[in-house]
């Protein structure tokens, strides 16, 4: 059996379901919650989006929310910017699309606070794009079963893995990846003892 066949089967039997662990009920709330994800925890985001969408329930009303307000609720995520980016895309997308969230890759990494990993969960998500997106723990867990090298960027990760990943896997194997990432294969005391990839794992553990 191939590493890439042990890798697979493993993640099937740890993680046979994987979804999405940001909280939305529409469309644009899902792209605002994932530019809101950088640089923080999916679990700190449910909180602050679960007051946000609430206070404003619709694109016009975020559109033109109070950014003092909004910089308040988004507080605890760190980045000021991310508020002026929240508005902002709510503005755009009014604009430009009438509100709905396109299926189109180069306007969605046009919007204010969206890059490619952003725009990658969108399109899988909404679209169901056979697409991998690359965060830090999709990135830690490539690295360490040698699908790529510490110094690859993101993009670089990205390639290599979609050469060993089939298309039509893409997707499913990015959300587990990046769940064992966050919950098994972590960047702080991994769960390597009982872990069935461990043979193959380029940094060996005790």
């Amino acid at each position: 059996m191939s590493n890439n066949e042990v890798i697979f089967n493993y993640l099937d039997e740890l993680i046979p379901e994987p979804k999405c662990e940001l909280n939305y009920s529409k469309d644009y709330e899902l792209l605002i919650a994932v530019m809101l994800s950088a640089q923080t925890t999916d679990k700190r985001v449910n909180i602050v989006t679960e007051v946000l969408f609430n206070k404003y329930r619709s694109l016009e009303e975020l559109a033109s929310a109070d950014i003092e307000d909004v910089k308040k609720i988004i507080k605890s995520l760190g980045y000021t910017k991310k508020a002026y980016n929240t508005i902002e895309i709510s503005k755009i997308l009014l604009e430009k699309t009438n509100g709905v969230v396109p299926n189109d890759r180069t306007f969605l990494e046009s919007l204010p606070g969206v890059g490619r990993k952003t725009a990658n969960v969108v399109l899988g998500e909404l679209f169901h794009e056979e697409v991998i997106a690359v965060d830090t723990h999709v990135s830690r867990v490539a690295i360490r079963l040698g699908y790529a090298k510490k110094n690859d960027d993101v993009y670089t990760i990205e390639k290599k893995l979609e050469k060993k990943i089939p298309k039509d896997k893409r997707f499913k194997l990015h959300h587990q990846l990046l769940l064992f990432g966050r919950y098994y294969c972590k960047a702080i005391k991994p769960e390597c003892l009982n872990c069935k990839l461990k043979n193959i794992c380029k940094e060996k553990r005790s």
